[in-house]
């Protein structure tokens, strides 16, 4: 018997101001999981009952009042859940949980991974300096044995990595999200834990792949000035039961919308 197992991943920029086009996309697209991020709220706010009247009826949530949080929806038990903490910051940026597929426990990972401010140099710019010290903790721990097993990392990373995934390599070189140090870091954390970007595996890498369009932009669809800053990565294990992965584009579109598209992903087994 076919075990077929949808995760979708959103930067939601906050899920109480945007549940309505949540629940369109539960409704229209029906994952299995979706893991959110950037929900910009306190647990004791999160909005439970919307997400069970839509048939998800297992949730984990790390929040926080106004900034940062994660959260994972699901119809399938979540197991083993975790919050790590990142930086000494205090930040709500990681949750990770079990999810059943294919008969065994498979790690799903979700990851907020911070912005990284404006200016690309940690001596004048903290937050940058924060955002590469997270990837180098990222890097200290996802590997080895966290990574031999069936496991899934998504969210928002934060990070461009590749010429094609920034509507111009040229203009953003020195802009964070795309700055030679970040890609290079980015590639160090997945390369060394060995995970498939899943993403790239079904979109060659000389065609452009986007998942962010800034809200400055008049037209943001025909202006078309994107990043791919939201990921799917896969581990070894499960090298052979990815599918398919896509951006559902549309939604950047929708009524008071974010300014991420959810990624969707499919595995079978």
């Amino acid at each position: 018997m076919t075990d077929r197992l949808t995760l979708a991943t959103w930067n939601i920029n906050s899920v109480r101001l945007r549940m309505p086009i949540v629940e369109k996309f539960l409704e229209e697209i029906a994952p299995d999981v979706l893991c959110l991020q950037e929900t910009k709220c306190p647990d004791a706010n999160f909005p439970f009952n919307a997400f069970r009247k839509a048939g998800y009826e297992h949730i984990e949530i790390n929040g926080q009042k106004g900034y940062h949080g994660v959260a994972t929806v699901s119809r399938r038990p979540l197991a083993n859940v975790e919050k790590r903490g990142f930086c000494d910051m205090g930040d709500s940026r990681h949750l990770a949980a079990d999810i059943a597929f294919n008969g065994s426990p498979l790690r799903l990972h979700n990851f907020y991974v911070p912005a990284g401010g404006d200016e690309p140099d940690r001596e004048i710019n903290p937050k940058f300096g924060h955002k590469l010290d997270f990837f180098a903790e990222m890097k200290n721990w996802l590997q080895g044995t966290e990574t031999d097993k069936a496991a899934v990392l998504v969210g928002d990373l934060n990070v461009a990595p590749y010429e094609h995934d920034v509507w111009s390599h040229k203009a953003l070189l020195k802009v964070v999200s795309h700055t030679p140090l970040e890609c290079e870091l980015f590639e160090d954390v997945r390369t060394t834990g060995k995970w498939i970007d899943a993403m790239r595996r079904f979109t060659p890498l000389d065609d452009k792949l986007y998942t962010w369009w800034s809200y400055r932009a008049k037209d943001w669809s025909a202006a078309d000035k994107g990043r791919r800053l939201d990921h799917v990565w896969v581990s070894q294990a499960l090298d052979g039961h990815i599918k398919g992965t896509r951006v559902l584009r549309d939604a950047r579109g929708w009524e008071k919308p974010s300014d991420h598209a959810p990624v969707i992903a499919v595995f079978e087994a």
